[in-house]
């Protein structure tokens, strides 16, 4: 799924926590970055959130109900 302006990213992180399953970043490359992880929310998202918000990310969730936690934070925020 393509997760669309992130502007509060502490509050995005909250809710990728919160997630039962794993969450996934894909990279421009293809590859998969475990969201999860704190080291990986530090490393792989400093140069993405480097200016303050996110345009687009694409995200894989594997649990439904992950996924509605999702979608909930992009409509509500």
């Amino acid at each position: 799924m393509k997760v669309q302006n992130i502007s509060d990213i502490e509050k995005f992180f909250k809710v990728v926590d919160s997630c039962v399953g794993k969450v996934e970043l894909v990279t421009g490359e293809g590859d998969r970055l475990n969201l999860k992880s704190k080291l990986s929310q530090y490393v792989s998202m400093a140069k993405v959130f480097s200016d303050g918000q996110v345009d687009e990310l694409e995200i894989i969730a594997y649990e439904k109900e992950d996924i509605d936690k999702l979608v909930a934070f992009m409509i509500n925020g």
